[in-house]
């Protein structure tokens, strides 16, 4: 694939987006539902192309967490289309009026959203990202370019090629969403260059990947962080309430950018709550990694470097960090953090006001599990992905967050003078 068919495809999805444009709240919504359907229908064949890509990675020794995230089962499936079914029950967010004046000349000036366009994604293996991204993009009237890695091709190519089918068969352009096939790294580079045609592209996936889009890019890029995400013990914490989110926050699924890496504990609850903690992380089979005060209270907590502490593991590591107050302990979440979800656990209406205000990341947390990060959890249906950036979008990136707006006037004569 060269550039040529890349700006071949950029053409087209310029070409769609004025005709998505022109669709109906109504008539996105039959076509989410029967996309919806279609994957359901297909859900067979997407299985047996995502096996090729688990037996491909499984091959290749890929770390455990991230066959996970490249994983699809049927019911994997089913929540895809739930996802796709749930953005055709909200409601549009094209044509809302933000803001209406009128100026003292009688012109009556209006905002009003409007899609971005052609959106851009280059994402890492989870191919419901492929559903998740077309959904969004669709309802918000954008036509959408996708690129995924190599290690999810066959699964990308059956998902896209079965929301393609459905749009046919809805009477929409099936150019609404199209999928680069080629895992030539060359060709992403040059995908990042196609400035002529895409208004905004959105990396999705590790460090890496987000680092090469920034620096290469010649597309406005809404960047998408990895997730360094802490949970403080204060001194006036619940621990009874603590123990499970933690739990909850580090285990319940390991390869996910809102998954907790890293505690900071307050020394007054150490000698209580760690022993205590460590119990129920060595039952998940959590490796704990502290700093002295920790591997002072237990034996089997290995050293942590500075590096751990700003480590995105996706693994069944914990980095622990001990603090005096709650002044170390937002400065300690401050610089190591992403960004993305930070929580506290506290009972003290006053800290849990102050780690709201001073914590600097998207979405913090009082006395909950930092899992909730995700736009189906808000009630946004799907999501693009976390936004870590704070220009344009932040958090949870669901349908307004994939819109603009435009001023329109109107006037009956007026000229400046």
């Amino acid at each position: 694939m060269g550039r040529t068919d890349l700006e071949m495809m950029g053409r087209q999805a310029a070409a769609v987006k004025y005709e998505l444009q022109k669709l109906s709240a109504e008539e996105k919504n039959r076509v989410l539902q029967a996309v919806a359907g279609q994957l359901v229908k297909d859900t067979g064949r997407i299985l047996e192309e995502n096996g090729k890509d688990i037996c491909k990675a499984e091959e290749n020794g890929m770390h455990a967490g991230l066959v996970d995230r490249l994983r699809l089962t049927a019911g994997r499936i089913e929540a895809m289309a739930e996802g796709l079914r749930q953005i055709a029950g909200l409601a549009d967010p094209v044509g809302e009026v933000m803001e209406a004046f009128e100026r003292p000349n009688g012109l009556r000036i209006c905002k009003k959203r409007v899609p971005l366009g052609v959106i851009g994604i280059i994402y890492e293996s989870r191919p419901n990202v492929t559903a998740d991204a077309f959904g969004l993009c669709f309802k918000a009237g954008n036509a959408v370019i996708l690129k995924g890695g190599s290690d999810a091709i066959c699964s990308n190519i059956a998902v896209a090629a079965s929301i393609r089918e459905a749009l046919g068969a809805c009477g929409v352009s099936a150019d609404a969403i199209q999928l680069i096939e080629s895992t030539d790294r060359e060709v992403a580079s040059q995908f990042m260059k196609l400035n002529r045609y895409v208004d905004v592209l959105i990396p999705r996936g590790g460090a890496g990947l987000i680092r090469s889009v920034v620096e290469n890019s010649t597309i406005p890029v809404i960047e998408t962080g990895t997730g360094n995400c802490h949970i403080y013990v204060d001194k006036y914490a619940d621990l009874d309430k603590a123990l499970p989110i933690i739990i909850n926050a580090k285990t319940q699924r390991i390869g996910v950018c809102n998954a907790c890496e890293s505690l900071v504990l307050h020394e007054a609850v150490k000698e209580q709550f760690l022993p205590r903690l460590a119990g129920a992380l060595r039952e998940a089979g959590v490796e704990m990694r502290g700093d002295r005060q920790v591997c002072d209270l237990l034996e089997d907590a290995a050293e942590a470097s500075d590096e751990d502490y700003g480590k995105e593991y996706l693994d069944y590591i914990l980095s622990m960090k001990v603090v005096a107050d709650l002044d170390e302990a937002i400065a300690h979440i401050n610089k190591y953090n992403t960004k993305h979800s930070e929580a506290i656990i506290t009972e003290n209406a006053e800290n849990a006001k102050r780690f709201l205000e001073e914590v600097d990341a998207a979405c913090v947390y009082v006395n909950a599990s930092t899992r909730f990060t995700d736009g189906f959890e808000f009630g946004f249906g799907a999501e693009i992905g976390i936004s870590t950036q704070k220009l344009h979008a932040r958090g949870p990136m669901g349908l307004k967050e994939l819109t603009s707006y435009k001023y329109t006037i109107e006037g009956n004569g007026q000229v400046r003078p």
